[in-house]
């Protein structure tokens, strides 16, 4: 943590910010996160471990993409790819689980249905991540990426978590069942997907205005993907089947609002439910 601090500083004293900075607590990666004083205001700096290319940074490619199709993702305020920071505008502390679970049933359904909205105009951005030749539009849920996961949750779940590994026989059984999975699932992959857009990633700012957050690893896959991780990832109840399916005719009628191809429910409720075998496999093991 002091190194990452250490760097920031610099970073800060360069451009004489203010010095004071506010840790705060990290998402599921190596990065580290504070809140400091920017221009007389608040802004987030994000500290990466090393120094990184702005040109192939990720966090900043993929904002690059989505202020272009109009997401409403935090403004990039500056960088230093030497010392491995980016500055962003700071979105407060207001996760979109939070204000759920505060919220009544129709305030409750309607912050759901605005987070649904938004997959749906990532999807239709998937045209212009081409056209920009972007890093989202060259990575892809293929069979190879999602047999890694597959495996990734195999290993870590049966040896590291259970401390349980899995028998010879156990282990040729599930690959090949991972293999079946993988090679369906990249057939769906045809739209620009955030890829980790649970309710935890997305914020509700000063305005009371949801925003997209940590979507530095947007890539091509299924229409179903962003939906099964709104509705099923890390959550403490299932929801109900009412609302599993009026949340597929939302996303569906979003869509063709969206002048996308329509969707018909059967065949896409087949890929919802496809779908969590492996998100949700995925999921677990970071959390386990």
């Amino acid at each position: 943590m002091s190194e990452y601090r250490d760097r920031l500083k610099q970073f800060l004293n360069e451009r004489q910010q203010p010095l004071d900075v506010e840790s705060l607590t990290a998402d599921a990666s190596i990065r580290e996160y504070f809140r400091i004083g920017w221009n007389g205001g608040n802004a987030i700096a994000c500290v990466y471990p090393e120094s990184f290319s702005p040109a192939e940074q990720s966090y900043l490619e993929v904002t690059n993409l989505f202020t272009a199709a109009g997401l409403p993702v935090a403004e990039i305020l500056d960088f230093d790819g030497d010392l491995g920071v980016i500055i962003q505008e700071d979105l407060g502390d207001r996760i979109l689980r939070d204000a759920m679970i505060e919220a009544e049933k129709p305030a409750e359904a309607r912050l759901r249905d605005e987070a649904i909205s938004l997959i749906a105009r990532i999807q239709a951005a998937t045209d212009k991540a081409f056209e920009m030749n972007s890093i989202a539009s060259r990575l892809k849920f293929d069979r190879e990426k999602l047999v890694w996961e597959l495996n990734f949750f195999k290993t870590h779940y049966f040896e590291t978590f259970l401390k349980k590994p899995l028998s010879a026989a156990e282990d040729a059984a599930l690959s090949t069942e991972f293999v079946e999975l993988a090679t369906e699932l990249e057939s769906f992959a045809t739209v620009l997907c955030h890829r980790d857009f649970h309710a935890a990633n997305l914020m509700i700012d000063g305005q009371d205005r949801m925003r997209i957050i940590d979507h530095q690893d947007a890539r091509i896959g299924s229409p179903a993907y962003d939906l099964v991780s709104l509705l099923l990832d890390r959550i403490t109840y299932l929801p109900s089947r009412q609302v599993l399916a009026e949340s597929r005719k939302s996303f569906l009628d979003f869509r063709t609002k969206m002048v996308l191809a329509r969707r018909y429910e059967a065949p896409f409720a087949y890929q919802f439910r496809f779908q969590p075998n492996q998100r949700c496999l995925q999921s677990e093991t970071t959390i386990a």
